[in-house]
């Protein structure tokens, strides 16, 4: 029998793990900037095509490389960055294990070309498949420039589980985040389709995170607090958002040595030190660094480098939650100590003149009986009247409800009256309170069904088996999302002007999601008119929408939506884009009193619907209170 077991090729095993490492074009770019970047260099530039599928080019500054290290670089294995495993415990640099660039050639066709300060001529390389079909002298600036063309062109699998070029381009503007947020010192340009997405000049930390996030949050500079504390064990430094500024889909980044860390654990210490400070299902921003002994963490844990072990968790957890809360303390965030002294005796200082101090003589008669005198009894009230007019408020004879309407519900069949039979009895008032009075009985035009408002929020109604008990908010989402969903069918929306114009400012990745959903949102009745590169003059709303609600809020919390449930939802588009306006109008508070007939006409509509049970996001609109629970309260 043979041997079976054999070496695969190069080809193969490179690709194998490319697999690990090459997920996606952001990816590509991720170690590519991340070279750039222990090469020294100080202006970068990164320019894609169709999100990264068709070209990648990256072009540095840096010290670039001689002939012989630019054929090696595409070796599997081979770094310039450690030379022992002693040295995968002192990293000082983004790469060390020298698979990026063999990996990227596996699986696409990539041109080289690069010059040091000290050559004259700089050196050409196009690899295609882990093969060099290439390789020459050319002329270059100095530095690198690697270009990457047909992603995955040999790995046809692969290829075809990318994702749409809107969520690949999300994928590339957040790798460009995690490395331009913490290398503020550095100049980035990042080009799509031959138009310039970001042009980040050298900053400090706080002005990059400004040039990145103000168009998705115009204060966020007036909304940061410092971090910062300094230990033997870290140093810690960096900005958390004020309480206001948290959201459902807060920035968060942890940075450990000047690399992007994923970190659940420590962003926990963050979250509890803004305890019972956020609005619910809310987070709060956070832009933390941490500079660590690179010998007590281990970043070889994984193959994209973000999950990092550290020795020292549990005290650095201590030390991160405690400069966050003294942060937030600083600028007077949360509730101080404060002593009420009001009504308290004035207790002077004790001074060292004073020698001793004496207890204070308090009188007592030893003799003192408290049961020689007989105990007091109270007398009983000859009637119950006076009692009863203390209690009773007085109204206008406008206001008393007739003797008929009240008589008739509570004496069916004519009955006698408790005062009919008993003289001495008198009649009790029907109404006790001014507020009962706004929340009196109302019925509707038969006269039958009893219905009437409580506190403003539910409409309560009697039913066949119980009383019924309606969210007058959630009914109202649930009415106006069927009516959405109705009208989107419809070629002709009506609009409503708005008096002054509201512009949109949105982030470059905002952007791409909301060319997704522009031509629905115009169909609806929104009426959009581009002003300037990412932003947008929105002159009219839907005529369903109330007037007074936040229509910039509102596009970002679909963007938001429509971001968290991903970009290939061309059949639920619609149904996202209903709910999300429809929610707004939960959010809008409810103003007075309702009348019978407005009552009616909600529970009306509400039953005509699609589904008058649950709101589009599925909580309960209806209660009922079964004739039987009823009973047995009395």
């Amino acid at each position: 029998m043979s041997d079976i077991i054999h070496l695969l090729p190069d080809s193969v095993a490179n690709q194998i793990a490319a697999g690990e490492v090459i997920q996606r074009p952001a990816s590509v770019i991720k170690e590519l900037v991340e070279n750039a970047i222990d090469a020294g260099a100080t202006n970068i530039k990164i320019l894609v095509k169709d999100a990264g599928r068709t070209f990648i080019q990256v072009i540095d500054n840096g010290k670039g490389m001689s002939e012989t290290d630019a054929r090696l670089a595409f070796e599997r294995h081979s770094t310039s960055k450690i030379s022992s495993a002693d040295d995968l415990f002192s990293l000082h640099t983004k790469g060390f294990r020298g698979e990026a660039l063999a990996s990227i050639a596996a699986v696409a066709h990539v041109e080289l070309r690069t010059r040091r300060v000290e050559d004259e001529v700089g050196t050409l390389i196009d690899i295609a498949g882990s093969e060099v079909e290439r390789q020459e002298p050319c002329s270059t600036a100095v530095g690198t420039s690697f270009m990457v063309k047909d992603l995955f062109y040999n790995v046809p699998a692969r290829r075809k589980f990318l994702k749409g070029d809107l969520t690949e381009m999300r994928n590339i503007l957040q790798e460009v985040h995690r490395i331009a947020l913490i290398h503020f010192d550095l100049q980035f340009q990042l080009y799509q389709n031959g138009e310039l997405v970001y042009d980040l000049q050298e900053h400090n930390f706080k002005q990059r995170i400004t040039a990145l996030f103000s168009k998705k949050n115009r204060n966020i500079n007036q909304q940061l607090l410092k971090v910062e504390a300094n230990t033997g064990l870290v140093n810690i430094s960096g900005y958390v958002g004020k309480p206001e500024s948290a959201g459902k889909s807060s920035n968060q980044y942890f940075f450990v040595n000047q690399r992007y860390m994923n970190h659940p654990y420590f962003r926990k210490a963050i979250i509890q030190a803004f305890e019972r400070m956020l609005p619910p299902d809310t987070v709060p921003p956070f832009y933390i660094h941490m500079e660590v002994d690179p010998a007590t963490i281990d970043v070889n844990i994984h193959p994209t480098k973000t999950e990092i072990k550290f020795e020292n968790e549990r005290e650095i957890w201590s030390i991160l939650s405690i400069c966050v809360k003294e942060a937030l303390g600083k600028f007077n965030i949360t509730s101080s100590i404060d002593f009420d002294t009001e009504g308290l005796i004035d207790i002077p200082v004790a001074t060292g003149s004073q020698s001793h101090l004496q207890m204070p003589k308090v009188a007592v008669n030893p003799s003192y009986n408290p049961f020689e005198k007989q105990s007091y009894q109270r007398p009983a009230p000859s009637t119950w009247q006076p009692l009863y007019d203390e209690m009773r408020p007085t109204f206008s004879p406008e206001e008393m409800p007739r003797q008929e309407e009240w008589e008739s519900e509570i004496t069916p069949n004519n009955a006698a009256l408790p005062w009919q039979q008993e003289e001495t009895i008198e009649r009790p008032q029907f109404i006790n309170t001014e507020k009962e009075i706004e929340e009196q009985q109302l019925f509707n035009s038969e006269g039958e069904e009893l219905i009437f408002q409580y506190k403003r929020r539910y409409i309560c109604t009697s039913v066949k088996s119980g009383l019924m008990l309606v969210d007058i908010q959630r009914a109202k989402s649930r009415i106006l999302y069927d009516r959405l969903l109705q009208s989107m069918c419809s070629e002709h929306n009506a609009s409503q002007q708005l008096l002054f114009p509201e512009v949109l400012e949105l982030t470059p990745e905002e952007h791409l999601l909301f060319t997704e959903i522009e031509i629905d949102l115009r169909n609806l009745g929104f009426v959009l008119e581009p002003f300037g590169k990412y932003a947008f003059a929105i002159n009219a709303i839907p005529a369903l929408l109330p007037q007074e609600c936040d229509v910039i809020g509102v596009i970002h919390d679909l963007l938001l939506n429509f971001k968290e449930k991903g970009g290939n939802l061309s059949e639920e588009l619609q149904g996202l884009i209903a709910q999300t306006l429809a929610k707004s109008a939960m959010n809008s508070p409810l103003k007075g009193n309702l009348t019978s007939e407005e009552m009616n006409h909600i529970i009306g509509e509400l039953f005509a619907g699609s589904n008058p049970n649950h709101t589009p996001e599925g909580r309960n609109i209806i209660a009922i209170i079964d004739n039987n629970s009823i009973d047995g309260l009395f």
